[in-house]
């Protein structure tokens, strides 16, 4: 199964790149920009991923991002998370990035931006893997915030092909930026939100009915709301579920507990991602292989899962099929491998 699940052809949604800046890369880069780093080595950061919420991380992930400061860092990063999402047969990948947690800091827009950028185009023509990139804003900071970033990615709109909402969601409910979403749905933007991680189904509803998103990130207490669940099987609005991530963010006590299967069985467009594989144990394949263990996914589970990825992305309905098709020969559309 483990090899079924490594070979299996599969596009990954919900990936922050920042998330994936391994210890190792983290120690490099500090060295590279002279930065000094309150940990003395890389097994002490390590240690330090012992998550009690949200926030507890998110406070680390930060942290982290501060060895980023050069294209070149944004490169290379970039660069490391394709290697590896290629040698888990990862055909596609949409990655969000987080403008505000380096402008902030004095990082130029352009700066992230190129880095990353180049690094796709890159992954594309030497590794042949497509990909997409999401701009995400940080919903712990302000609306005006918001908007001041959006017009830093208006000149590069023809590559950032959606906007999304990600950071510390408690308190901070998708309404709060309707009007930065209505605004970038009026350049040309799609749009995607967390919801419903650790704040409750309502934000998954505002997301929906207010940001008008074409999935939802995270969504997994959607299941405490039948309405929703009903109203989400119905018009297949895509989650992008984060196993591992749950697990360590203390969503689910542990992955025997996780509603993955559920959602799946109802007939929801569920798919698997890694989040921020770095700090929570695993890329993608590692997700498969922890919640086909954890809740005895059968094949036929696991193919819906990776089609359900080619299918909730957003790559044009040509591409979705060739996708699909080069799937189902991997499968034999399962019944021989069944």
């Amino acid at each position: 199964m483990k090899e079924f699940i490594q070979n299996l052809p599969k596009a990954e949604l919900h990936l922050h790149i920042e998330g994936t800046l391994e210890p190792e890369m983290m120690f490099e880069l500090a060295q590279r920009n002279k930065i000094d780093l309150p940990y003395k080595s890389v097994s002490e950061v390590r240690e330090a991923y012992n998550f009690a919420d949200l926030q507890s991380f998110l406070d680390l992930y930060y942290q982290g991002s501060q060895v980023l400061q050069k294209e070149q860092d944004f490169y290379d990063l970039t660069w490391a998370y394709l290697q590896k999402a290629v040698s888990q047969n990862v055909r596609h990948t949409e990655i969000f990035f987080d403008p505000q947690s380096h402008t902030s800091r004095g990082i130029a827009f352009e700066t992230a931006y190129q880095g990353i950028y180049q690094a796709l185009e890159d992954g594309k023509a030497k590794l042949g893997i497509s990909s997409q990139l999401i701009l995400s804003f940080l919903r712990d900071r302000s609306a005006e915030e918001a908007f001041a970033t959006l017009e830093q990615a208006l000149p590069y709109k023809d590559t950032i092909p959606a906007v999304g909402l990600d950071s510390a969601e408690q308190g901070n409910p998708p309404s709060k930026f309707k009007e930065v979403f209505a605004r970038a749905q009026a350049e040309g933007f799609l749009t995607v939100a967390h919801a419903g991680e650790e704040g409750p189904p309502e934000y998954i509803w505002e997301a929906i009915k207010l940001l008008n998103v074409s999935r939802i990130d995270h969504g997994v207490r959607s299941t405490e709301n039948p309405e929703l669940l009903n109203y989400l099987a119905d018009k297949q609005i895509p989650l992008t579920v984060c196993p591992l991530s749950n697990v360590e963010l203390k969503v689910f006590d542990s992955m025997d507990k996780h509603n993955l299967k559920k959602l799946l069985n109802l007939g929801i467009c569920a798919t698997v991602n890694s989040d921020d594989p770095s700090y929570f144990g695993g890329y993608v394949s590692e997700n498969y292989q922890a919640a086909q263990e954890a809740l005895d996914l059968t094949k036929q589970e696991l193919y819906q899962l990776a089609k359900n990825s080619f299918q909730a992305s957003f790559l044009s309905p040509e591409s979705k099929h060739k996708l699909i098709a080069e799937l189902d020969d991997y499968c034999h559309v399962l019944d021989r491998v069944s």
